[in-house]
């Protein structure tokens, strides 16, 4: 178990690295949250696999803390890019 959660570590800390890399250096608005998006998404998963190497479970409750945030962000960007390009088009309603 300690093995799988090593590799899992090492696994998810590059590939939160290169999301972090992407979120940085993203050339768009909309790659920078799906960037964003996704480090949330391996933090959890991060999160989830600390808590599985230490026996803690308050990790497990943190990373549902996390992952409803982000999830309400997404939902967030969704409609602010709706209404940017209803704004573009010239639509009054709301």
């Amino acid at each position: 178990m300690t093995l799988l959660t090593g590799i899992l570590t090492v696994v998810i800390s590059v590939a939160m690295t290169l999301a972090l890399w992407r979120l940085v250096r993203g050339p768009g608005l909309a790659d920078r949250v799906v960037a964003l998006d996704l480090l949330a998404s391996l933090t959890v998963g991060w999160l989830v696999v600390r808590a599985a190497a230490t026996g803690h479970w308050m990790y497990v409750d943190v990373a549902l803390g996390i992952g409803l945030v982000s999830v309400v962000g997404t939902v967030a960007f969704g409609a602010f890019t709706e209404h940017r390009a209803r704004e573009a088009a010239g639509e009054d309603r709301p």
